[in-house]
């Protein structure tokens, strides 16, 4: 198929395009050379295209971002879904749309409670979330129409290339710097809440989920893609600090501070359909960031790198 990847230069794109080339696919990646929520620059490029299908993953997805910038949050994620609906009802109504959205959208649950599941009530918690939420009602909207919009609800991901505006990715970022005898507080690492419980993916899992739905058999509905499986946001940081071997003094910082939060997904719709699960242990993922991060540090680069 000829697909249109939205948020190209992304952290997921940069592993979805080349999997879905080597796939033997066409794919047409946009970024910020399209403005998702410019309905005309939108139209010029579905036209140019011509997309058998869709992968939106064009978004402002950091939460604390969305705090700061709500209005720019809002023109992205929204609009830019907005825009992106129309386009594809008016020059390609075939396209299979894959509205990728995001599990901040149910809010957290009570300790220990039952995995979320498709069905479950939507509670968005940020800025950020309300604009996913509200994206994928113009989504499911759209499906009633007749459009081929599937909605994508992905729980936590990391690997190597994710910024540090990620919990994973910001200490991987500063155990290696601390390594390196480069942190910018001596031996201090900081941190936020650690008693948060987060259903926490590799990105390649999630890439692959993203390709099996692409498939046309697969039926238009909401689907989340989820380990099942919770991790409290302390243990994350114990493996990586096993995995290099640094001790540093761990030091709270009000900063980054949230209230303590609980999110697991069940993914047992998502594999009903396409048999996905997923197939990278945790600590594999957190070992391949930490990698990331020294080679990233040792080559002088900063934490700047895109978050979508």
């Amino acid at each position: 198929m000829r697909i249109w990847v939205t948020g190209g230069s992304g952290f997921v794109a940069r592993r979805l395009v080349p999997r879905l080339e080597r796939a033997g696919h066409e794919v047409v990646a946009t970024d910020r050379d399209v403005d998702v929520a410019d309905a005309g620059a939108m139209d010029a490029a579905a036209r140019r295209i011509a997309p058998e299908a869709v992968i939106h993953l064009a978004a402002l997805s950091s939460v604390a971002t969305s705090w700061r910038e709500p209005g720019n949050v809002y023109r992205v994620n929204f609009l830019g879904a907005v825009a992106l609906l129309r386009v594809v009802e008016a020059r390609c109504p075939a396209a299979r749309v894959l509205l990728v959205s995001s599990s901040d959208i149910y809010g957290s649950a009570a300790p220990g409670a039952t995995p979320f599941v498709e069905s479950d009530p939507l509670c968005p918690a940020s800025p950020y979330a309300r604009t996913k939420a509200a994206a994928e009602l113009l989504g499911a909207d759209a499906a009633r129409r007749g459009l081929d919009v599937v909605r994508v609800r992905a729980f936590s991901h990391t690997g190597a290339g994710q910024s540090d505006q990620f919990v994973a990715s910001s200490f991987a970022r500063q155990i290696a710097e601390i390594a390196a005898g480069r942190g910018k507080d001596g031996a201090q690492l900081q941190v936020g809440n650690l008693d948060s419980v987060r259903d926490l993916l590799d990105v390649d899992d999630v890439v692959e989920a993203y390709v099996g739905l692409l498939d046309p058999s697969v039926p238009t509905d909401v689907y989340n893609v989820a380990r099942g499986e919770g991790v409290e946001i302390r243990t994350i940081l114990e493996t990586l600090l096993e995995i290099s071997g640094v001790k540093p003094e761990i030091v709270p910082d009000p900063r980054r501070m949230r209230p303590t939060s609980w999110s697991v997904g069940d993914a047992s719709k998502l594999h009903g359909v396409t048999g996905w699960a997923p197939r990278i242990p945790l600590a594999e993922t957190l070992r391949g960031l930490l990698d990331d991060w020294r080679r990233r540090i040792a080559g002088g680069e900063s934490a700047s790198v895109s978050a979508s």
